[in-house]
């Protein structure tokens, strides 16, 4: 079955475990849905107004009280358990970086900082793109995401990668791309007048051309 107009395609390394837990919540909660729609049609029509007929009051069942409340519990425990795993994988097993940057949010544009020649974040031969972010693939890209203003969430679909930038705060998101190409960056928050034009592109390429683009740039950027 395709599911592509749910989700848009999935190019990193963990999008498939992400996938599969939305998958399963999304059926639970289909499943549902439609069986309470059908009840409360199912309700509606039988208890609806006849003449003659009196309402009466139905103070209602304890036992059946404790099971709607019991069951979504059970069900809400089963879906924390199966999805540590992911959740572990995503934000706290942080694997060794192959390329580490630093990403800035403000209105309303994405700042991605780059490690010069010497390979080392904060030191004088840094480089910068505006709304661009450059990576490559089958390497872990480990980003400090950091918010200059307001409340941003950096957004990149295609590698399951959503991550608010709050002020004052680094926090760390990463992925693994597995495939080259040009993929989308978004804000997911509402961050202002300008929020629906703060987007950017991801371009994810094979090792060899990273290195190229990567040494063109720190040289253009050179004073």
């Amino acid at each position: 079955m395709n599911w592509s107009w749910m989700l848009p395609p999935s190019f990193s390394t963990v999008s498939g475990d992400i996938d599969g837990i939305y998958m399963v919540i999304l059926w639970i909660t289909g499943i549902i849905f439609f069986i309470t729609e059908a009840l409360l049609f199912y309700f509606i029509f039988k208890y609806r107004h006849k003449e003659g007929r009196k309402a009466a009051y139905d103070h209602g069942s304890t036992k059946m009280e404790i099971a709607w409340t019991m069951v979504p519990l059970v069900i809400v425990l089963w879906i924390s358990v199966v999805s540590k795993g992911v959740w572990d994988t995503v934000k706290v097993d942080v694997p060794p970086a192959g390329l580490e940057i630093i990403v800035t949010g403000k209105q309303f544009e994405w700042t991605v900082t780059y490690p010069g020649p010497d390979g080392a974040l904060g030191t004088s031969d840094d480089f910068e793109t505006l709304n661009e972010l450059h990576a490559p693939e089958d390497e872990a890209v480990v980003i400090t995401l950091r918010s200059e203003d307001v409340l941003h969430s950096f957004f990149l679909p295609e590698m399951r990668i959503k991550q608010d930038a709050v002020p004052g705060r680094d926090i760390t998101v990463w992925f693994e791309a597995i495939q080259p190409g040009d993929y989308t960056i978004g804000c997911a928050e509402l961050c202002g007048i300008g929020h629906t034009t703060m987007g950017g592109t991801l371009t994810v390429y094979t090792a060899a051309d990273f290195q190229a683009w990567s040494s063109s740039q720190a040289q253009q950027q050179q004073p």
